[in-house]
Parts: C-alpha cells; sequence; structure tokens
C-alpha cells in the first residue's frame, strides 16, 4: 500500500535525524537548518516541473520520488506527522478543488 510504504519512510527519516551528518543525508539536512530543507524540497520539485515537461517518464518518477523524500524531510523537521497530511487529505475528500480553494481565502 502507498501509505505503508510512506509510512516507513517517514519512520526511517525520523531514525536518521539524529544520527551523524557525516553518515546521514537527513542528519546533513537538518543540521543545515530549515531553510535549507525547504530550499532542497524547492529544488526538487522545480526538478520534477521539468521532468514532467522535458523528461521522460523514468525521469519524473525518480524526481516525484525525491519531491516526496524531501517533503517528508521537511515534514520531520517541523513536526507534522504524515498523519496530519493524510488526515487534512481525508477532510478535503468530495470537496471541489475550486470550491476548496475559495474557502481558504474566506
Amino acid at each position: 500500500m502507498v501509505t505503508d510504504t510512506l509510512l516507513r519512510l517517514e519512520q526511517v527519516i525520523a531514525a536518521r535525524r539524529s544520527a551523524s551528518p557525516d553518515s546521514s543525508y537527513v542528519a546533513r539536512l537538518n543540521a543545515a537548518g530549515l531553510p535549507k530543507i525547504a530550499q532542497k524540497l524547492g529544488e526538487e520539485a522545480t526538478e520534477a516541473v521539468i521532468a514532467s515537461l522535458a523528461g521522460t517518464r523514468e525521469d519524473l518518477v525518480g524526481e516525484a520520488a525525491d519531491v516526496l523524500f524531501h517533503l517528508l524531510v521537511l515534514l520531520g523537521a517541523k513536526d507534522i506527522a504524515l498523519a496530519d497530511v493524510l488526515a487534512e487529505l481525508d477532510r478535503r475528500e468530495g470537496t471541489s478543488g475550486l470550491e476548496e480553494k475559495a474557502n481558504r481565502s474566506e
């Protein structure tokens, strides 16, 4: 199940946050701080956009995986559980995207 994969990844990221930055990319990102983590997520999102327009299917799959990974690193750094994000998606289920967006500006 997709959610199981993301939950396992969330657990791995949480475990690696306290590792040595010399031995863990996650620890290195966290040691660099929230601005660096956010920057990295932005870079990966941009690469996903480029792959969607000019790359192969495999390019986009790889970049999408990078986006999800870095999003989970960012959420972990902000102490936000993936379950909270999934609950928000569940809350929005059945609501038109246009309606949901209009409700945000109220």
